[in-house]
């Protein structure tokens, strides 16, 4: 049929296919090595282009004013995509290392002084998770961000990176969209701006924090009881002490007082969440969490694997962009965006201890 769509011209493979030719434009003359470093790198691109594309669907329904029931089996499906590439990515480093530390020498210096450290795409995703400029790794005093800003030419790719850069920052973030959310979330039935909402989140934290005493009572008699603990005491103010830092932590005392109460709520209700996670109404919101949680654990994996293919590749020689190489790969990976979720784990009791469930005709349990 005279025009009909064909598969390539859909995926534009003529231009695509046309992009591997490096700085000269031109692959004729290419170490296939080279090549391969293209490609690899290239699709990595492209897997944050629709990673950064889930995410923002992902926390523009979270920040909606009103979040209805429905719309999480959504948000679920674009973090579930998220993670599935962030798994396939770090597979992906099993193609990288089939270039040899010898083949990546031949043409490593015309790199100098290109780096990954200027994807500026993997550092819109950063920010747009929530990373705050403070908390961002830098090399030499150098913060990633503005290094891209600095180095952007006019050209096309310099002016894009430039004006990406600038957007993000403009973004509300996925970590705030969340925060909006697990604020709004019901705690025994009470939600913010309710009779009393105050008195039930903190009758659900004090009950919580009870269990909790409770629970770590019993796992120091058992601990007592069946080792032989040559240093009973010190063992005791361990327990004691990480008594001290859950409650500091329900209680959200380290933050600015004026920002407690609702850190106190967002993460009273990740708890709940996470606690009563088997009731119809949770069952979406608690794989909502997983996710999250996941998502930034890809991350993590993803950044510890590209630093361990890094070293394998080069050593600890300086990265081709003047950084400490793996030095500052390694750092990246003490990233952690959603804190409070990570915490929770150190908090959480099981089944059998938690608190009993209030108004749980609310959240469709019939019992």
């Amino acid at each position: 049929m005279k025009d009909a769509p064909t598969y390539w011209d859909y995926l534009g493979l003529d231009r695509l296919l046309d992009l591997q030719g490096g700085l000269e434009h031109d692959e004729s003359g290419m170490l296939v090595d080279e090549l391969h470093f293209i490609v690899v790198h290239q699709t990595y691109e492209l897997w944050f282009k629709l990673t950064l594309r889930c995410l923002r669907i992902a926390r523009d329904a979270l920040g909606a004013p009103r979040v209805a029931e429905e719309t999480i089996p959504t948000v679920v499906h674009h973090l579930r995509r998220v993670t599935s590439i962030l798994r396939l990515a770090v597979h992906q480093m099993e193609v990288m290392e089939t270039l040899t530390p010898q083949g990546f020498l031949d043409f490593r210096d015309k790199l100098v002084p290109a780096s990954g450290f200027q994807s500026f795409q993997m550092r819109e995703l950063e920010i747009l998770l929530g990373i705050e400029d403070a908390e961002r790794v830098r090399y030499g005093g150098v913060d990633p961000v503005q290094h891209i800003e600095a180095s952007a030419h006019d050209t096309p790719a310099g002016r894009l990176a430039k004006g990406r850069m600038s957007e993000v920052r403009q973004e509300r973030t996925f970590l705030a969209c969340l925060d909006d959310w697990l604020y709004r979330t019901p705690i025994q039935g009470s939600s913010p701006g309710d009779p009393d909402d105050e008195e039930a989140v903190s009758s659900f934290l004090t009950a919580y924090q009870e269990r909790m005493a409770e629970a770590r009572d019993a796992s120091w008699k058992r601990l007592h009881q069946t080792l032989e603990v040559k240093d009973a005491e010190g063992m005791r103010r361990r327990f004691d002490d990480l008594a001290a830092q859950s409650r500091q932590f329900l209680e959200a005392h380290d933050v600015p007082e004026a920002e407690r109460a609702r850190r106190r709520r967002i993460r009273a209700a990740a708890l709940f969440i996470e606690s009563y996670r088997e009731l119809p109404l949770l069952s979406w919101p608690r794989l909502l969490l997983d996710l999250v949680v996941e998502v930034e654990e890809g991350i993590v994996l993803f950044r510890h694997r590209h630093a361990r293919m890094v070293e394998r590749t080069i050593g600890r020689r300086v990265g081709t962009g003047g950084s400490g190489g793996v030095d500052y790969l390694d750092q990246t990976g003490k990233y952690r965006v959603f804190r409070d979720l990570w915490a929770i784990r150190t908090v959480l009791l099981p089944r059998s201890r938690v608190p009993e469930l209030e108004n749980a005709d609310f959240y469709g349990f019939e019992h």
